[in-house]
């Protein structure tokens, strides 16, 4: 059987990490997640974007770069919540576009993020999943998490303008557009069953179109 590394991106709510627990349990692949309960910036980051921004970007950039390592040394195919380019071309780019990322460090950060990313292996597939940014608002406020309050609409735009950006220019590895306003994989086995087809058929170099 082929060995896959699959990279999951996407807006904040969008379903990321459902996802790849659902993908990851159906297919026996290795799984890696964000770092968020155990990442000992978050909070200083929260209390003071300016001041946090780069360690924050740094410690999220390592963080990645050791999961895809470690994926690429297991033996099973794997799949990743959020890949490590979003780090700078949507987060840092964010931080730095609202003035909570100083010049200076960010022109250091992009140094250190290209010698990361030219190290580590290319994925076979990157998903990206999409929603319109009032289904993103209601499913952060019903998942209630205490540092996602200062989350606003603007600033869910304003990364979704990133992302169209930084995929149109995208060319590491082919690309799966889904659309999770109106898919449910977490409840309704068919809609996994639907996604994982999709993802197959990609991976075989099959013509998938986004839905």
């Amino acid at each position: 059987m082929s060995k896959y590394q699959v990279v999951v991106a996407g807006n904040i709510g969008v379903g990321k990490t459902s996802l790849t627990e659902r993908i990851g349990s159906r297919l026996g692949w290795w799984t890696g997640y964000e770092s968020v309960v155990d990442n000992p910036y978050l909070a200083d980051f929260y209390s003071d974007m300016r001041s946090w921004s780069f360690h924050l970007q740094v410690f999220f950039l390592g963080h990645r770069a050791d999961q895809y390592l470690e994926a690429a040394r297991d033996s099973r195919s794997a799949i990743l919540d959020r890949s490590i380019y979003e780090d700078f071309h949507i987060f840092a780019r964010a931080l730095h576009h609202m003035g909570d990322f100083a010049e200076r460090d960010y022109l250091a950060y992009r140094r250190l993020f290209d010698l990361v990313v030219n190290s580590v292996p290319r994925p076979n597939l990157l998903i990206y999943l999409k929603a319109p940014v009032n289904v993103l608002m209601d499913r952060i406020r019903r998942r209630a998490r205490g540092m996602e309050s200062g989350i606003t609409p603007e600033y869910l735009s304003l990364l979704d303008s990133f992302y169209d950006e930084w995929l149109g220019a995208f060319d590491m590895c082919p690309v799966l557009t889904i659309r999770t306003d109106d898919l449910d994989y977490v409840h309704r086995p068919r809609h996994l069953d639907t996604v994982i087809d999709h993802i197959q058929n990609k991976l075989s170099g099959k013509e998938v179109v986004e839905f």
